[in-house]
């Protein structure tokens, strides 16, 4: 098997889980095998990728151009290889507890909710393998859009509402500021692609933005990526909390808020890159409101006698850490 015949089959194997999901609905016992085993395979070829990627391959394949300097491409790297081992690996284990908890519960639209959760594990790993920022935007308004229907899987009015905390919060952020950033950076910098050491240091070398401008540029970023939940847009983790108690697994564990610190982490390294930051200093207002994050979310939980609630903001403190 090739490298780039890697990527694509492991982007595709959790939407093929999705078919054999719809298909054998009625079948739980077949349903639910179909799922392991899909999960089992996509694991082992990730293993199998990291090997290579960890010795210093950098497997690539793009998918098109939907508008000029705008590709859906992949290109693993260890970042992203290393998201897509933790991704992958605990699909498995998320997957052996959902199945207890939803037959436990009799929860209705068990197919659904299976089929959602492979959905959001594709979304994860294309932002894991994303080559650009736009493939990453793209595979970050996926993973939204696919996670809506388990955070309102009770159908219920406090579900509805939670899913519209939820949708509102991350959709109006990633329009409002990471389409505006990503905007921003291609006409700064002429590309998307992400490269070691950044790709705006020119930009700020040839005078076309200024540091006042590239901080406010690393503001768009870290706000616009609503999923690393830095306050003041952190409301969403807390509301989502109505689901399932797999769903909250996979918000908090496998996938979701994973991808938004991982999409932090890509942005700095690949995009502003490391010497830039530190050199510029712009980044110590973003230190700030971690630490400011991460203090006034662990107060918050400490309040909660709800064990999901505790949990959420627990997690929204552990973001703040990873982004500080």
């Amino acid at each position: 098997m090739t490298d780039s015949m890697q990527i694509w089959v492991s982007l595709l194997l959790p939407l093929i889980a999705y078919v054999l999901l719809t298909l054998t609905g009625k079948s739980p016992n077949v349903r639910e095998g179909c799922t392991l085993t899909v999960a089992t395979i996509l694991f082992l070829l990730t293993c199998r990728m990291a090997s290579g990627v960890f010795a210093g391959e950098r497997p690539e394949w793009m998918w098109g151009e939907w508008l000029p300097g705008f590709q859906i491409a992949f290109q693993v790297e260890p970042l992203g290889m290393l998201f897509a081992l933790v991704a992958s690996g605990l699909w498995i284990l998320t997957t052996i507890y959902a199945v207890g908890y939803m037959r436990g519960h009799n929860e209705e639209n068990q197919t659904r909710f299976f089929g959602c959760f492979a959905f959001a594990i594709f979304a994860a790993l294309a932002a894991a393998y994303a080559k650009n920022l736009f493939t990453l935007f793209v595979a970050y308004e996926v993973m939204t859009i696919s996670t809506y229907p388990l955070v309102t899987h009770h159908g219920n009015e406090e579900a509805r509402n939670g899913g519209r905390v939820y949708l509102g919060i991350l959709l109006s952020t990633s329009i409002a500021f990471f389409m505006l950033a990503i905007a921003w950076t291609y006409t700064l910098a002429g590309t998307l692609d992400f490269s070691p050491g950044g790709i705006l240091a020119q930009s700020v070398a040839d005078e076309k933005i200024s540091i006042v401008g590239l901080g406010f540029l690393l503001a768009l970023f870290a706000f616009g990526i609503g999923k690393a939940a830095l306050m003041p847009f952190h409301r969403w983790l807390p509301a989502a909390m109505v689901a399932p108690t797999p769903v909250s697994a996979l918000l908090h564990a496998v996938a979701v808020v994973k991808v938004g610190v991982f999409s932090v982490l890509k942005v700095v390294v690949y995009i502003f890159g490391l010497d830039l930051l530190t050199e510029s200093g712009v980044n110590l207002w973003l230190a700030y409101v971690a630490g400011f994050s991460l203090v006034v979310a662990s107060l918050v939980a400490m309040t909660k006698d709800n064990l999901k609630a505790r949990l959420a903001y627990s997690t929204i403190g552990q973001l703040a850490y990873i982004t500080l």
